[in-house]
Order: structure tokens, then sequence, then C-alpha cells
């Protein structure tokens, strides 16, 4: 019998972008569109529609020529930066998507928890979507009966279990998928990052229980941007960069080779990260468009220093006029460790945003980090259920030391910040 639990040979995963890619439901369709395409392009450059003609067709590899294999028993990690092609591989392997070239073959039952909002019917409550998952994994209504209550108990949503999942919070949602995949017991499990969803305490619950599956023989693909995470669970990980395979190595050199392309990608002071393409979580009423940082001392350009202040400016597009209770900086070390958490609900300040485009201020008195590279993640959210918005990857950015600067700070836990806004428009 094979060891092999996945073997992806020559996969690409082309889309179709633009106003170019057409659907044909008659061979007519196809027949008539390819006499009349030369003439609309002529007429296109007639009017001056060079190289931009609306109609023709562009393509985006999200991933190109992708090959590996993965042990069974192995817990994989699946390392890149935003738009690497992870989410597509996991799609793909999961059979939600199929390839464009290439294969995937997956040996055993898979149970996957992949973005919020896929594998539940929101309709249905959260004790009908156990057994739904269930029933789709193969299982027998008794074998799921076995395990209701241990996944009742793991998501600890007790109270709601007969709610349907449409009322849950993402928080609430994510318990209990993830509680599904890990514990009707499939032979290969594929985790994305949506357990960033979930509060510190869960996510070590999760750690702990993959790391217990793990040990049980099955296979685990884990993909998280949380490097102490990937490090504590994952003894070997996989490098995507723009959709190709870079490397196939122990966790701790592909972490290295990932921030060595990470740290040439930071933003620089009073440049506007665009997030509109951005990894992200919530209800979308409300959504981060960009964001901005500037430290206080012209003379080192602008980049934050150790004792100096920060000010971080976010755009927010809001679909009406609303009060929130809850806008947050938060800066992540590289490992994706969280360091400071400067919650607009912790001065007990609503924010009121008009419908359209606003613009928030949030100043750091001081950062208290160490000279290195962070990542600027942002929250916006009326708690405890509604969740706007999250990205937990906004932006990169660079702490500088001062000549005078010398102090040194734990680097494993959240640092206390004094913080205030200073501007709302």
């Amino acid at each position: 019998m094979s060891d092999i639990a996945i073997h992806v040979e020559g996969l690409s995963k082309k889309y179709h972008i633009g106003g170019g890619h057409k659907q044909y439901t008659r061979l007519g369709d196809q027949v008539t569109d390819a006499v009349l395409s030369p003439f609309r392009r002529a007429g296109n450059l007639l009017r001056g529609k060079t190289s931009g003609a609306s109609d023709l067709d562009q393509v985006f590899w999200a991933l190109k020529e992708i090959s590996f294999e993965i042990k069974l028993g192995d817990i994989t990690g699946i390392i890149g930066h935003n738009g690497a092609g992870k989410s597509t591989l996991l799609k793909i392997l999961s059979r939600i998507t199929e390839p464009t070239s290439g294969y995937a073959d997956v040996y055993g039952r898979v149970g996957s928890l992949l973005e919020v909002g896929t594998g539940f019917h929101p309709e249905l409550t959260g004790r009908e979507n156990v057994y739904l998952n269930g029933s789709i994994l193969g299982m027998r209504k008794a074998e799921i009966d076995k395990k209701f209550d241990e996944i009742v108990d793991f998501a600890e949503i007790e109270k709601f279990i007969d709610t349907p999942v449409k009322h849950y919070s993402s928080g609430m949602y994510v318990r209990l998928a993830f509680s599904v995949a890990a514990h009707l017991e499939p032979e290969i499990l594929l985790i994305d990052e949506v357990l960033a969803v979930g509060d510190v305490a869960f996510q070590k619950k999760s750690l702990g229980k993959m790391e217990n599956v793990s040990q049980q023989g099955r296979t685990v693909v884990f993909v998280s941007h949380n490097m102490n995470a990937l490090q504590r669970l994952c003894p070997r990980s996989i490098l995507l960069d723009h959709g190709q395979f870079m490397a196939h190595d122990d966790t701790s050199k592909i972490i290295e080779q990932y921030l060595a392309v990470a740290s040439s990608q930071s933003t620089g002071p009073n440049t506007w990260a665009d997030l509109t393409e951005q990894k992200r979580d919530g209800t979308g009423m409300i959504r981060f468009t960009s964001v901005s940082y500037c430290g206080d001392d012209p003379l080192l350009g602008y980049y934050p220093h150790t004792n100096g202040a920060m000010e971080v400016s976010i755009n927010l597009l809001s679909k009406s006029n609303k009060s929130v209770g809850s806008i947050a900086v938060i800066i992540f070390d590289r490992y994706g460790t969280k360091l400071v958490n400067a919650d607009t609900l912790s001065l007990g300040q609503s924010i009121d945003l008009r419908e359209g485009q606003n613009t928030v201020k949030l100043r750091i008195d001081q950062v208290h980090l160490n000279p290195g590279l962070y990542t600027i993640g942002l929250w916006v959210a009326d708690p405890p259920l509604d969740v706007y918005d999250y990205i937990p990857s906004a932006a990169l950015f660079e702490v500088v030391e001062t000549e005078k600067e010398k102090i040194r700070v734990q680097s494993d836990g959240l640092v206390p910040v004094k913080f205030q806004i200073t501007g709302v428009a």
C-alpha cells in the first residue's frame, strides 16, 4: 500500500478576468461570435480602443505547473503572500473547483475548512448542518450521533445549536465548522486561515486538536499567515509565490525564504496600500479600501521608531450612515504574533460613519516595538455579533531605531500602548 496521501502533478488553474470570457449555450452562438469577432475588433480600433478593447480575453493563472507529494500522516503548511494561490490549491484538493490542467490525486476521505461561508447551508440549524456534513463525508447517522456532543462541546455553541447558522457570528460559524471538520474523522484535513477569525483561546485549542488529529495518522494541510502556528504544527511546508511552486522543505527554512520576499514588499510611510483585493472576512456592510501609516520624525523618513508615535490612516466604504463600536489597528510581528491591539472599543467611543467614503486616523503615542518588519491588521465591527470587515494582513511596515533608543521589549505577547482617534472625516 502506498504511503502517499496527496499527489499533485503539473497542476494549473486559469481564470478569465475582465469582460472577455463568454459562456455559450448553443453551437450557433459560438459560430456567430467567431464570424463577428474580427469586425468588432476593427470597430474598436477605429474608435481608438487599441490594446484596451473590452472584449479581448484576459487570463490570470492562479496556479501554474505545481507538483508535489504529501505522505500519509504528515502535517504540511502552505505559505505564501496574498494571491500566491494557497486558497485555490485547497479548493482544488477539496474538489470545489477543477484544475485547468494537470491533476491532484487525493487518497482518502477529505474534510475541509475553507473561507467563512462555505460548507454549511445558511437556512439550516447548526445541528442539521452537522448531520449534513457527516453525510457528505459518507458517515452513517449512528456514527455522527456518537460524535455530536463532542462536536458541540468543542465549538462552545450549545445554546445556539438549534439556531439557523445564518444568524451566527463569523466566530461562532468558524468554531462549529472547525469542530465538524476535525471530529468527523476525515483521513485528510484541509484548513485555510479562517482560524484567524476565532479568539486566541479557540485558536490554541484548534492547534492542539490538529496535533491530535495528526498523531492518529491522519493527514493535515494547513494554510496560515501565522508563522508561529506553522512552525509549531508543521514539520514541513510548501512555499508558493504568484502561483508558482518555490520550495518544499523544513518549515523553518521555508519561513526564512518567505520573510525574505515579504521584506522586499513592505509599504513605505505615507504610501497608501490598496485593500480592495485583500483576503478578508465579514459581512461587507463596511469595507476597508486603503491604509497608510507614518512616524513622527522627518529625519527618519517618517518611519516609526521604537519610542516614537505612529499614526495610521484608514479609508473605509460604508453602505449606510452607521455608528460602529469597534475599529481596531492590530500589529503582528513577522511570525503572526499579535503585539498591539489599538481598538476604539477600549476607549468607550463609537465612531460615526457616513454613507460612502470615510477616513479614520488613529495615533499610537509610542509603539514600543523593536526594529524590524511588522504587519498591520484592520478590524471594524459592532461586537459581539456583527463583524463588518477584518483584514489580518493589510500592509507591511518597518520600525527603525535611533541612536538613543536601545530598549528591547518582549515579542511573545500583547504590547500595551496608549492611543487616540485623531480624525474622522
